[in-house]
């Protein structure tokens, strides 16, 4: 399933659309290059949670936890090099609980991921649009 977004506000729409569908043990494992929109799609999905705290990106504390309808647990594997850094983490702690998990730069740690995460690739276009493509039957059946 693929979504154009012509905006941060676009972008975080999507990702409180998709925490709403989403449900405990549900893990978003997102894709992108710097500055593509992952955080925001974050912070849209917090907002879809009902967090109030402000969500940053967890590039230097590895992982954020935050509360709210369910627990929402941002983590950022672009410093990790590899499934067996990430797994000393205690990710399958988050990967494997009772809250939504959301995992920037995924690509680092695809081998420690469940098979049942959605992939989501976020696309900057030549336009200032971004490109969004979801890759989860569930979801995009809740989408539809």
């Amino acid at each position: 399933m693929t979504f154009v977004s012509r905006s941060v506000e676009e972008t975080e729409a999507l990702g409180e659309r998709l925490a709403r569908a989403a449900s405990p043990g549900s893990v978003f494992a997102l894709r992108g290059g710097l500055g593509a929109g992952k955080t925001a799609m974050t912070r849209g999905m917090a907002r879809g949670l009902g967090v109030l705290d402000p969500v940053t990106s967890p590039t230097y504390t590895l992982i954020n936890e935050y509360d709210g309808d369910m627990p929402l647990y941002h983590m950022d594997a672009y410093r990790l090099h590899g499934p067996a850094e990430f797994e000393l983490l205690d990710a399958a702690r988050y990967l494997h609980g009772d809250g939504l998990c959301v995992v920037e730069w995924s690509e680092r740690v695809e081998g420690a991921l469940p098979a049942h995460s959605a992939r989501i690739e976020i696309s900057p276009e030549p336009d200032g649009s971004r490109t969004i493509t979801l890759a989860s039957p569930d979801l995009e059946a809740a989408l539809a």
